[in-house]
């Protein structure tokens, strides 16, 4: 599992950590049923303190995006059943866009900077 850590990224680490997990999720790179690196693994690997990269996977799961099943480790589920997440994002792409329409930005704009970020986030590799 790659993913790497930038020390000038106001999120905290842990955050850095799930995200980038979700990232790789979204891009094919970790699909149903396959089993995370340990914690004790990854810690190792980035050089991170353990109970960060437990905060994270525990966010993870929380999250609905893994399962830990004690023996076996974080094991990467399935993404149907994540209604209340994409409610969530919902709401957030609500509020967001509500924010552009005060400020000014009509809906070809709007969209425009929409297509922008996600093409911009798919050749950095944050996104599908």
């Amino acid at each position: 599992m790659f993913l790497a850590l930038d020390a000038n990224d106001k999120r905290p680490i842990y955050q850095q950590i799930a995200d980038g997990v979700k990232a790789l999720i979204a891009r094919g790179a970790l699909r149903e049923g396959m089993v995370l690196p340990s914690v004790r693994q990854v810690s190792g690997d980035l050089g991170v303190n353990l109970n960060t990269i437990a905060v994270a996977y525990r966010q993870l799961q929380e999250e609905g995006f893994v399962a830990v099943r004690h023996g076996a480790g974080a094991v990467v589920t399935s993404r149907r059943g994540r209604q209340p997440e994409q409610e969530a994002l919902l709401k957030s792409l609500r509020t967001a866009l509500t924010e552009w329409i005060l400020a000014g930005f009509n809906d070809r704009e709007i969209a425009a900077a929409v297509r922008q970020e996600l093409a911009s986030a798919r050749q950095k590799g944050d996104a599908v």
